[in-house]
């Protein structure tokens, strides 16, 4: 089994392609999808994706770089009341746009969405870009480990892997792992425990290699376990058994619905 932990169908450029894409995923062997949601606007696109394809779960959330409606965190445990959401988000932090700028609004968010996922008994689902101490920092004081989650797209090192796992977090490589200029992330994967993994697309972005440029597509998963393969010397098959459950460990819901 292959689990494809975070894409974006609804992002794809051609709003039709989602099914295509979908059914090519599962020609190449990927059997389950979480679609990850970047604003509560699309809330109703993503939970009819996921009635017409059970084999797609989906969130509820605002990207840190959102600028639509910012709900609260009872608005937010509302909206995760569907059988579909399995966990909140993706929320965090993005500095992307500089050092310079008053990030607070964005902490103050991440806050939000970790109470929503207490409120709604579901984990969470962290983008954390340029931003690893912060993040690290909120999650600590949020006690976050007490809703857990996933660092989706994890590109930091060693030791800022350690601080999120201490917390029980899962951390989830992408397509990045395949780029030239990856060195240091490929060691830190190759170092990283298997049973503390997930692998993603974040489809339509981040095409791994040999598709870069192209719009990422979520059968490309696919390179992203071959490549951690021969990272941590180990049969990619066995990459993507453990992978798959790690995903359902992280995600209780999901496992219920496809596995119960």
């Amino acid at each position: 089994m292959i689990v494809d932990s975070h894409c974006h169908f609804h992002l794809l450029e051609r709003p039709e392609s989602a099914d295509a894409a979908l059914q090519e995923a599962k020609a190449a062997g990927v059997g389950y999808f979480l679609n990850v949601a970047v604003g509560v606007e699309e809330h109703a696109r993503l939970t009819a994706f996921s009635e017409r394809h059970k084999e797609v779960f989906t969130s509820i959330g605002v990207h840190p770089c959102g600028t639509g409606e910012d709900p609260s965190p009872e608005q937010l445990a509302a909206l995760a009341d569907h059988p579909g959401v399995v966990a909140i988000g993706e929320t965090g932090l993005d500095y992307g746009a500089g050092s310079e700028l008053d990030y607070g609004w964005q902490q103050a968010r991440f806050r939000r969405h970790i109470e929503a996922a207490r409120q709604a008994g579901l984990p969470i689902i962290v983008h954390s870009r340029l931003a690893p101490a912060d993040t690290l920092s909120i999650l600590q004081e949020e006690h976050a480990e007490e809703v857990g989650g996933v660092i989706h797209c994890f590109v930091e090192d060693a030791e800022t892997a350690r601080g999120f796992l201490d917390l029980g977090f899962y951390l989830s490589i992408s397509g990045i792992v395949t780029f030239a200029n990856a060195k240091a992330l490929r060691q830190t994967v190759s170092e990283l425990p298997l049973d503390r993994l997930l692998v993603e697309t974040d489809c339509p972005y981040l095409a791994p290699v040999p598709h870069r440029g192209q719009e990422n597509r979520p059968g490309w998963v696919l390179e992203v376990i071959e490549c951690i393969a021969e990272l941590q010397q180990l049969p990619a098959a066995q990459i993507a058994e453990k992978t798959a459950e790690n995903f359902f460990a992280c995600f209780p819901r999901a496992a219920r619905g496809a596995l119960g």
